[in-house]
């Protein structure tokens, strides 16, 4: 079995009044190479005419974001030419590489009917032979994502990268990333393997469940050791995990606000690089 090394608690970080919880960083743990960062958001119910999610114009150089929507929709526009919205069941992955600007708003819809809203970003660090790619953007709604079902339909997993047993997720990752979303009954069990090598990303975002014989409540994140490849889940209670792995890139990371890259001076290059419009022009 694959060896727990810390469970760690999402930190309360309240933007406003969007109900946010961040996973990594925090005081307990920075990232898990190359998974840099997670917030969660909700869950929360809007009221009718409201003001939607506070995301507006703002750019990024140098990682990919991987967005659920749980619940409400994300309007997301950016300088690279990406544009649409994404309702509950559907993700975003961007890549942000060298540099655009873009925003992640709620609906004009949402906007004025209001109702549960329950979104997660993550983000991925991008190794330095990538960091500069043009950026790309793909949403899938809930229906384009491939779905395979485990313990008799109990378990549901959504592949969105990678593979998971024969099935590939839709959209290809530069860095052999592997991401699924994974929903279980009370109950439902899943074992899976994965390569010691690599590094696991496990947080569960609604319900219970035991890892390899630990209890992981919601608002967890699991840090595995690399030793050992089995992991079993098992369900206490209807649950909602995100778990992905990958390689880790061992290269420096130098974060700051909206950029990530490998030196100070690529930080500095990265806002000159904004300020002189090189990441795009904001166009409403």
């Amino acid at each position: 079995m694959r060896k727990i090394k810390k469970i760690h608690k999402a930190v309360n970080a309240p933007m406003g009044d969007l109900v946010t919880y961040r996973a990594m960083p925090t005081h307990s743990v920075e990232y898990i190479d190359p998974f840099l960062f997670l917030n969660h958001h909700g869950p929360q119910v809007y009221k009718p005419n409201n003001q939607g999610l506070p995301f507006g114009p703002h750019p990024h150089r140098g990682f990919e974001t991987l967005t659920f929507i749980l619940d409400g929709d994300i309007t997301h526009q950016d300088t690279g030419g990406g544009k649409d919205v994404i309702e509950a069941g559907g993700v975003q992955w961007m890549t942000a590489g060298s540099g655009l600007i873009h925003a992640e708003v709620s609906s004009e819809k949402f906007k004025k009917e209001g109702g549960p809203l329950e979104i997660l970003q993550l983000w991925f660090n991008l190794p330095a032979k990538y960091k500069m790619v043009k950026p790309a953007y793909v949403g899938l709604q809930k229906d384009k994502i491939p779905v395979v079902k485990e313990d008799e339909g109990k378990v549901k997993v959504n592949v969105i990268s990678g593979t998971w047993a024969s099935t590939r997720g839709p959209i290809p990752s530069l860095s052999d990333i592997h991401m699924a979303s994974i929903e279980l009954q009370e109950g439902g069990s899943i074992t899976t393997s994965i390569d010691p090598e690599r590094n696991i990303f496990f947080y569960v975002v609604r319900g219970a469940v035991n890892v390899n014989g630990e209890k992981v409540e919601k608002l967890h994140l699991v840090e595995f050791a690399n030793e050992g490849e089995e992991i079993t889940i098992e369900a206490t209670e209807d649950s909602y995990i995100l778990l992905g792995h990958a390689k880790p890139f061992n290269e420096p990371v130098v974060a700051h606000g909206p950029f990530v890259m490998n030196t100070e001076e690529e930080i500095r290059e990265a806002f000159r690089d904004y300020q002189l419009g090189k990441m795009g022009s904001w166009e409403e």
